[in-house]
């Protein structure tokens, strides 16, 4: 069974930086697609970036430029850096875990507990 573990986050003010990381454990994070979902106040669960096996990310366009997805096989942990947040990064980041994709919510099949980041203006 896969589990996920997120740490990090919390308040910054806008254009602050931070990270957010998500321990992984049931896999190894090189075989599978691992994702960082973010729900705004009032909105569903939309994937801000993701990784798959073969090293391919995806970012949504409103972060493209400022957040970057990695992990560390070592550590078996995912990671995502947050540069120049605005108060529209303001939510719950989740992280995820997929199969061959984990961009879309149906493609997810592990869940972390998710960790709040709130950008003040």
């Amino acid at each position: 069974q896969v589990e996920l573990r997120e740490a990090g986050g919390g308040s910054v003010q806008a254009g602050e930086s931070t990270s957010v990381s998500c321990k992984v454990s049931g896999a190894a994070v090189r075989d599978i697609c691992m994702g960082w979902f973010r729900r705004a106040p009032g909105e569903g669960r939309e994937a801000v970036a993701t990784i798959n096996k073969y090293k391919n990310t995806y970012y949504a366009g409103s972060v493209e430029g400022r957040f970057t997805i990695s992990i560390d096989n070592g550590k078996n942990t995912l990671y995502l850096q947050m540069n120049n947040l605005s108060a529209e990064d303001t939510g719950l980041y989740y992280c995820a875990a997929g199969n061959m994709g984990c961009t879309v919510v149906p493609d997810i099949y592990a869940w972390g507990q998710g960790t709040q980041v709130t950008v003040s203006a």
